[in-house]
């Protein structure tokens, strides 16, 4: 079996992510953005053709804010992705919420600076001409099919998840501070990532359905006590739960709908200015 050309299912995964798809070919995209973090995965999972793009490159030499998160959407998009699944590591901000706990959160909030989040960023066009403004709405910024076919897969594998929760994304590449954690806990959130913004408002954008997966890899709230959480224990508590999460993409993808037409996300810039 060779490899498609197009796929509807995209991953954007990190380290770990390269060997689960099968008859892979190698894709590079060029985009009006630039390059994305690294050559994409062409292949299959489940029987259906999926895109797997590494989110900080293959050797994880892209931190957080580095990342062109503008270029990796757009090439998923390019290649036929319309409904993108992005697992992700991420601390926990609620005692219950330990290492290895498995969050499919439902809300999101935005404490980065500086990172290209829009592709309506008014720059003129190379006829100069200058676009119309287009605000997408944004209140439930997570695929509501998506995020239920997720649900039940990891219900399936026997991974209890935990159905909703809001993610705060912060700037990085440092951890937070004590206080910072402290306060992210008693602000109601329930985990702490640094990539998942601005991912789903970019594929808002583009009208694609985006579902974080979000494992978490340690408790950032204990950075009140002891040393706090430190990289090695990230990657060591992440590549005990890979297989894990390949067991799960592979039957999210299986059973995710062919189509966008039962969500909205498709119609995501219906009535907005062309």
């Amino acid at each position: 079996m060779s490899p498609p050309d197009r796929a509807p299912v995209g991953v954007i995964g990190g380290s770990g992510f390269y060997e689960f798809l099968d008859d892979v070919a190698e894709v590079t995209v060029d985009t009006p953005y630039g390059r994305p973090s690294d050559s994409l995965s062409v292949g299959s999972l489940a029987g259906r053709p999926v895109v797997f793009l590494p989110r900080h490159g293959r050797r994880h030499t892209l931190p957080p804010h580095r990342i062109n998160y503008r270029a990796n959407l757009w090439a998923l998009r390019a290649l036929g992705v319309r409904q993108v699944l992005a697992p992700g590591a991420v601390g926990g901000l609620r005692p219950e919420l330990g290492p290895g706990t498995l969050v499919v959160p439902d809300q999101l909030v935005d404490r980065t600076s500086g990172r290209e989040q829009t592709y309506f960023d008014g720059q003129p066009g190379p006829d100069g001409q200058l676009p119309q403004v287009v605000h997408v709405p944004f209140a439930d910024p997570y695929c509501p099919v998506g995020r239920a076919t997720v649900l039940d897969a990891a219900r399936n594998t026997g991974w209890q998840p935990v159905d909703g929760g809001t993610m705060v994304v912060i700037e990085g590449p440092r951890f937070s501070t004590r206080a910072e954690s402290l306060w992210h806990g008693q602000m109601g959130w329930s985990v702490v990532g640094m990539t998942g913004h601005p991912e789903a408002v970019l594929a808002r954008e583009l009208a694609l359905c985006y579902t974080a997966l979000s494992l978490v890899t340690d408790l950032d709230s204990g950075v009140e006590v002891g040393h706090g959480v430190t990289q090695q224990e990230v990657f060591t508590v992440f590549a005990r739960n890979v297989d894990r999460l390949r067991v799960l993409l592979g039957d999210a993808v299986r059973t995710l709908p062919a189509d966008q037409g039962v969500c909205p996300c498709g119609q995501a810039l219906a009535g907005t200015p062309s």
